[in-house]
């Protein structure tokens, strides 16, 4: 998936874009990581029993100049993309995605508007 600034995942009621307060010790301080071509990533599991290392793995990427990101959900094993936005799929994944994601707004890295 390429970096864009902006980003809707299927069936999702929020659109998230690059805040433009984005800081990237801000970055640091919400645990993104460093890659080694200076992107920073971010890969939280949403699990519905905690610590059962069964779930779905959330993955952010931001360009090192901070001008676009990536964002993708993904069964455990980072392959294949999943839509947990579907109502056969728990809520409690979408409640922590949410979770996941306000935290991030509320840091000013991120932005989001309903669809």
């Amino acid at each position: 998936m390429a970096f864009s600034t902006s980003v809707h995942l299927p069936n999702s009621p929020y659109r998230y874009h690059i805040d433009p307060g984005i800081r990237k010790y801000t970055l640091r301080d919400t645990t993104f990581s460093q890659n080694k071509t200076g992107n920073y990533e971010l890969q939280r599991l949403l699990e519905e029993v905690p610590n059962s290392g069964q779930g779905f793995l959330v993955k952010i990427a931001v360009k090192e100049d901070l001008s676009a990101f990536r964002l993708t959900i993904t069964d455990a094993t980072g392959l294949h993309k999943v839509d947990i936005f579907q109502d056969k799929i728990s809520p409690i994944y979408r409640e922590k995605f949410f979770f996941l994601m306000d935290s991030l707004v509320d840091r000013k890295v991120f932005s989001k508007e309903e669809v």
